[in-house]
């Protein structure tokens, strides 16, 4: 499997994953219905796992244009190799979204709430607060990428994969986790999506969806979680090599 298919098979079954776990709490007639944020911050992080046993050892499985920035602040990704593996995370996030649509699509149209049905594709501020937003994306994803940094004790990329850490189904294990408590600790001020991929491009999908009574793309607050993630890493990058 290549790199280009790895990336977007492993963000396409996150989305899968992710996606399909706002979708069984927030959507009416669910058997998850108001199940609660614990179990959507559990569903995320392990939906992370099942994306990172798939995608690493064939790609590193970034799966999120923060990681692949990071890695090409660090020289460790070319940038005709950093663009590969964007357009396979969009492609597989826009993918990813589509299936859940197609699986709950029963549950979509019982909703009537629409700010409900959009919040299982894309995040949006509990206070709309811009600044504040923009921060906490950039915390939470600076969290997460500085702490994929330490999981390597040292050593920045693996030669081969070109990924912070080694991955396989025990080198997931840590990622999930701190995915896991971004979300539990740090997310109930957007959402946590940490990962421009994972926002924008199911975003775009609902966009063009047949939804019945859906809340509009939201331009305004959209760039937050694209813009957030990618200053994040960015800082997470500049403390690292400061550090090692």
């Amino acid at each position: 499997m290549t790199p280009f298919i790895a990336e977007l098979l492993g963000t396409l079954i996150l989305i899968l994953l992710g996606g399909g776990v706002v979708a069984n709490v927030l959507l009416k007639g669910t058997n998850g219905h108001n199940s609660g944020w614990i179990v959507i911050t559990t569903g995320w992080a392990l939906a992370v796992f099942t994306a990172v046993v798939i995608a690493g050892p064939y790609s590193g499985a970034h799966l999120n244009p923060a990681v692949t920035l990071a890695m090409v602040i660090t020289k460790s990704l070319s940038f005709i190799e950093a663009a590969q593996y964007v357009a396979a995370q969009f492609i597989g996030a826009m993918s990813g979204a589509f299936l859940v649509w197609l699986m709950y699509r029963d549950h979509f149209v019982a909703t009537d709430d629409p700010a409900l049905k959009q919040a299982v594709f894309c995040t949006s501020p509990a206070i709309k607060n811009l600044p504040t937003n923009l921060l906490s994306e950039i915390i939470g994803t600076f969290v997460l990428i500085l702490a994929v940094f330490f999981f390597t004790d040292g050593e920045i990329a693996i030669e081969q994969t070109k990924t912070p850490i080694g991955l396989g189904s025990i080198g997931a294990i840590p990622v999930a986790f701190v995915v896991w408590v971004i979300g539990l600790s740090l997310g109930g001020t957007t959402g946590y999506a940490i990962n421009p991929a994972r926002d924008l491009g199911p975003r775009i999908i609902h966009a063009i969806l047949p939804i019945a009574n859906k809340a509009p793309f939201n331009a305004e607050y959209a760039w937050i979680p694209v813009v957030g993630p990618l200053l994040g890493a960015s800082l997470a990058c500049a403390i690292y090599l400061v550090l090692r």
